[in-house]
């Protein structure tokens, strides 16, 4: 993979004052709630916080997917493309092309009845990054070199659920970013995976971010990946941001109470 040679100047990803209402029995539940955020290209922003605090639904309505009945008011801009402004048909162009997701179990993106390099192939074809069937086929080993994986044709010619849970991820992630997308989303990329191969994985999306010039928002509660990711974070709780900077300022001198709670809770010392 060689990076685009064009990246749009300004932020890769620009949210500004997004807001995502479920229809509730007795009121609207804001799930999100007038966040505004920013990626660079090339950057990493973790969206951090306790189950149920907004992340995922943020990031899945970046994605154009915010579920059933949602109501959704804000901004949300890709480059220059005003993403809130697509049909549905003209946003599963972006999906792939320009925007890449891995999410927690990559069967949520590989389909366990078909093999790996095939479904790759196919996205190449859809998205027209490949001129030919037989490129697309040819320009998949090297993709999957570049996920971190050493027997490419092997992985290649398996189906998902003959592989390991990190060679699983990282066939996720090359089909994620095959088609050299502007915004990498990863949600929970790394919780079924040992220790090791979470630290490769998420090593693995730092090499994209510089080989790529690609922008990543990753969705975690966990400290830890935070910290290994760097880059910048946002603290969430109910729908909001209440904190957010550079990933070692706040988790090391974390100004709001909820943040400090987050940081005592993992390392048993209170500030």
């Amino acid at each position: 993979m060689t990076p685009r040679a064009q990246r749009p100047a300004g932020p890769a990803l620009s949210v500004e004052a997004l807001s995502v209402r479920y229809p509730g029995r007795d009121a609207a539940v804001h799930a999100v709630d007038s966040v505004s955020l920013s990626v660079a290209p090339g950057g990493a922003l973790v969206l951090l916080g306790e189950s149920g605090s907004g992340k995922t639904t943020l990031a899945r309505t970046v994605l154009g997917l915010p579920g059933r009945n949602a109501r959704v008011t804000g901004h949300v801009h890709l480059g220059g493309t005003d993403l809130r402004a697509l049909t549905e048909r003209e946003f599963s162009r972006v999906r792939g092309l320009r925007i890449g997701y891995v999410p927690q179990d990559p069967t949520g993106s590989l389909d366990p009845l078909r093999r790996v390099g095939p479904q790759i192939t196919e996205v190449l074809r859809r998205h027209r990054v490949a001129a030919t069937r037989r490129a697309a086929r040819e320009a998949v080993p090297g993709l999957l070199t570049s996920a971190g994986i050493p027997d490419p044709e092997h992985v290649a010619r398996s189906f998902p659920h003959e592989l390991s849970g990190g060679l699983r991820q990282r066939a996720a992630i090359a089909l994620a970013v095959a088609c050299e997308p502007e915004l990498l989303i990863a949600d929970e990329p790394t919780t079924a995976l040992d220790a090791l191969v979470r630290a490769q994985i998420l090593d693995l999306f730092g090499s994209l971010r510089s080989r790529l010039g690609l922008a990543v928002l990753l969705v975690t509660h966990d400290l830890a990946v935070a910290r290994r990711v760097g880059g910048q974070v946002a603290v969430m709780r109910a729908g909001r941001v209440v904190e957010s900077g550079t990933t070692d300022q706040v988790l090391s001198r974390p100004s709001h109470s909820f943040t400090a709670e987050l940081v005592a809770a993992r390392t048993g010392v209170r500030r």
